[in-house]
């Protein structure tokens, strides 16, 4: 477990307070059975902003505080205990990371101080499949006159009916698959050609596919360099991926504290059914696994904020892990709960579907697998 600062603790306990009295499981249930359209309660997110949680990776040169990702991870878990839905993870982690590692002056000083007061949302616009894979893009960026015009689709773009702005890879040059030849772009959400079409996620989340119809932009919205974004997005993707990890391991957590609870009174009979080897055993292979992931997320994040060498490593690691531990103690939580378990009455299936919808998001554990045995010479 890492050791954390007396700042970072205090920001836990903070978040904590604030997710379990004014954002618990029945607050996202409420949004969820009201239909909400982009997914969350602009209310809660602005009293997020005001709390300083959406520029706590920007430098505070831009509004920002500038205490690292695993400092935003630990108020990510927490979050993720009470399914608290929002955009802190697309638009105050991955889309700003973007803007901090790609970003020109300019670039930083017209977004960052907007996503750090929580004025703005970002998100990053990657995938073009069902499947996570950021290598392929086929969106076109064609050169002309003093800028590029965009032409392509993205699906499954979290955040992406609130989004004023998407950080969009195209391709500048190749073909789909090569790693060479991505830019990214910052595109307007109401710029002229850009569409998108509402999707509704398992987990109720807020998620868009987005179509961009020879959408001009000036040269000035290239984020980094030209043809080669694919670095720059890896690295993006990964701060994205170890704070959705983080996000992830709450949620397990939370699943894992009710089970418990649950093993603790529930008699049949004539004792409690925790006292039955067989949930015993299970309950700690549910335990032992939860600590394995937390070391595996917190050393990501660590590395990230340490600018290790494997950082890459680690987060894939984390990422695989975090999956198959909350893929697990959703489903127990489930299975132990018996037949109120099976209800939408009980909490048991909205941890489910967020799992489920979490283990797809920037890469499942197969993706992630494969990557750490790449990146390891396999």
């Amino acid at each position: 477990m890492a050791v954390l600062t007396e700042e970072q603790s205090m920001l836990r306990d903070a978040a904590r307070t604030w997710t379990q009295e004014k954002s618990p499981v029945t607050a996202f249930r409420k949004m969820r059975d009201s239909g909400a359209e982009l997914g969350y309660d602009p209310a809660a997110f602005a009293e997020m902003a005001e709390m300083g949680w959406t520029g706590v990776i920007i430098p505070e040169e831009y509004g920002g505080s500038d205490f690292g990702y695993l400092s935003l991870g630990l108020i990510l878990e927490e979050t993720g205990r009470t399914l608290t839905a929002s955009p802190l993870l697309s638009s105050a982690l991955a889309a700003a990371s973007a803007i901090i590692l790609g970003g020109s002056d300019a670039q930083k000083g017209a977004y960052l101080p907007k996503i750090a007061a929580g004025e703005l949302v970002a998100t990053l616009a990657v995938d073009e499949g069902p499947h996570h894979n950021p290598e392929k893009v086929a969106l076109a960026a064609k050169k002309g006159g003093s800028g590029y015009s965009l032409s392509g689709k993205k699906s499954f773009v979290l955040e992406g009916m609130a989004a004023g702005l998407y950080v969009v890879s195209a391709r500048t040059s190749g073909k789909p698959g090569d790693k060479e030849g991505i830019t990214l772009f910052l595109v307007a959400s109401d710029a002229k050609g850009v569409s998108r079409k509402a999707l509704k996620l398992a987990d109720s989340r807020g998620a868009a596919n987005v179509t961009f119809d020879n959408v001009e932009v000036g040269a000035d919205a290239v984020l980094g360099e030209a043809d080669k974004g694919g670095e720059l997005l890896e690295k993006v993707l990964d701060r994205a991926r170890a704070g959705l990890a983080a996000e992830m391991l709450g949620a397990a957590n939370q699943a894992f504290d009710v089970t418990l609870d649950y093993l603790k009174t529930r008699v049949q009979f004539g004792q409690v059914i925790g006292a039955f080897q067989a949930l015993q055993h299970r309950a700690a292979k549910m335990f032992t696994d939860l600590e394995l992931a937390r070391s595996c997320v917190e050393a990501a994040l660590t590395a990230i904020d340490n600018g290790a060498p494997d950082t890459a490593e680690l987060v894939s690691l984390a990422k695989a892990k975090m999956g198959d531990t909350l893929h697990l103690v959703s489903n127990e939580m489930v299975q132990m709960h018996g037949g109120i378990g099976m209800t939408d009455a009980h909490d048991a299936g909205l941890y489910l579907k967020r799992a489920r919808a979490a283990e797809a998001s920037y890469g499942g554990q197969s993706y992630h697998r494969d990557r750490y045995a790449r990146l390891n010479g396999y």
